[in-house]
């Protein structure tokens, strides 16, 4: 008797098993979501302990991006190629390891190395954590869940804004030095709960443990409440027919691939742009009554309800047509943007452009990884990622660039950004809802 994974999973339906592994993935996505956010959060912070300017304090996001290229490029391959569990294991690890060390950081040269190491830790940890989700996740369930794992980016950024908050308001001599540690605290959590997560069934049948891979499928039946299969089951892959690709720019998968490279860039250059802007000029500046610490908290709640959306959005209207929507309502947000300075709609700008933003993200990471079959899928999202890492490199030179003309200008560029995003999805001609992945 033969069965695929997925056939198998959708015995167990979406059950307690992938509650446990959402609930563990979830504590390590916020801490890495932490990490990336603290850069805005901290930078102020920082130049005001080292002596140094602004501009010259977001280095720190700058080397920690540059990390993050080279961890997802890295990472994405070798847990094709040794596993996902084992890779997890060593990047979460890692980014526990240097995310703490940069709390004692005695110099801005050492606070530098250790942000990219940190970096290169969260880059490996993001799309494997993905791939690995993914693969353990049956056809109906798997939109909704990936949204929901991405979701605990929201959690981060609140619990980091929150920090920032807390650190001014008590008078914190250096309030980076709080917003780091925490940041750091569930990544090394998680390394003990990663222990409890086993390696992929779809990873171990590719590389021909059978036994193996009916042992975990049956440890999430069991878990789930359903019956185990059978030892004379042969569990097998959805895989595509002879000659199928084996890299993600053969002739059948170059389209899509560069559609959402272009689509992941973009939209990074977008996102950091703003976010690592915002919660400096918030914190300093403003807009009228649009200033501080606290509107930012808000901010980050706006998330929240634009992971809802996208959770719902990629089952009921389809992973594309959500992308597409969001990437368009985040244009229209900037474009707001640039037409007054008045604070209301300043405010209702931003609250939107946050909401939005984070809704492609949530769109992105469900729609990705099922664009590319198991000996493709860590390689997919890797480069996506480290694509995604070289948004965020860019960005501050860009913000500079940009900003130098002017502030609505600025705004502007990021709607035309967003835009391009929106006309490069149209490359991408697949669905993937309900399907099995192979």
């Amino acid at each position: 008797m033969q069965m695929t994974i997925d056939e198998a999973l959708a015995r167990g339906g979406a059950g307690s098993f992938q509650k446990r592994l959402l609930g563990i993935f979830g504590l390590v996505w916020a801490a890495d979501a932490m990490q990336v956010i603290a850069v805005g959060f901290a930078a102020p912070s920082v130049a005001a302990t080292f002596g140094l300017e602004r501009p010259a304090a977001l280095q720190i996001g700058t080397l920690f991006f540059l990390g993050m290229f080279v961890g997802a490029f890295v990472f994405g391959r070798v847990a094709d190629r040794f596993g996902r569990r084992n890779v997890l294991m060593l990047t979460v690890a890692a980014d526990a390891a240097f995310g703490l060390a940069s709390v004692f950081a005695p110099s801005f040269e050492v606070l530098l190395v250790l942000r990219f190491l940190t970096g290169v830790a969260v880059g490996g940890t993001l799309p494997v954590d993905y791939a690995l989700m993914a693969e353990f996740l049956p056809p109906k369930n798997r939109g909704r869940w990936l949204v929901m794992l991405e979701g605990f980016w929201a959690v981060g950024t609140i619990v980091v804004a929150l920090t920032a908050w807390l650190a001014a308001s008590n008078g914190a001599s250096a309030p980076w030095r709080w917003i780091f540690l925490v940041a750091a605290l569930p990544a090394l959590i998680g390394v003990f709960l990663r222990l409890w997560v086993p390696e992929s069934p779809m990873y171990l049948l590719k590389s021909g443990r059978q036994d193996d891979a009916r042992r975990v499928v049956n440890q999430v039946l069991s878990t789930n409440g359903a019956p185990p299969i059978t030892p004379d089951t042969e569990l097998t892959i959805a895989t595509p027919p002879e000659g199928a690709p084996t890299s993600i720019f053969a002739p059948s998968l170059r389209n899509r691939t560069i559609g959402m490279l272009a689509v992941w860039f973009l939209v990074s250059l977008s996102y950091y742009g703003v976010f690592v802007w915002v919660p400096g000029w918030l914190a300093n500046e403003g807009m009228g009554w649009v200033r501080g610490y606290g509107f930012l908290v808000i901010l980050a709640l706006a998330q929240v309800p634009g992971y809802a959306l996208a959770a719902y959005g990629v089952e009921r209207w389809g992973r594309r047509p959500t992308l597409m929507g969001f990437l368009l309502l985040s244009a229209l947000a900037c474009f707001l943007f640039t037409l007054s300075m008045n604070p209301t709609l300043v405010a209702a700008s931003l609250l939107v452009m946050s909401f939005a933003l984070l809704g492609c993200w949530g769109a992105l990471y469900a729609f990705t990884p099922e664009l590319y079959p198991t000996n493709l899928r860590g390689t997919g999202m890797g480069t996506a990622s480290a694509v995604a890492r070289l948004g965020g490199i860019f960005a501050p030179t860009l913000l500079a660039l940009a900003f130098a003309k002017g502030f609505s200008f600025a705004i502007g560029v990021f709607a035309a950004l967003l835009v391009l995003a929106a006309l490069a999805l149209l490359l991408v001609r697949t669905e993937t809802r309900d399907r099995a992945i192979g």
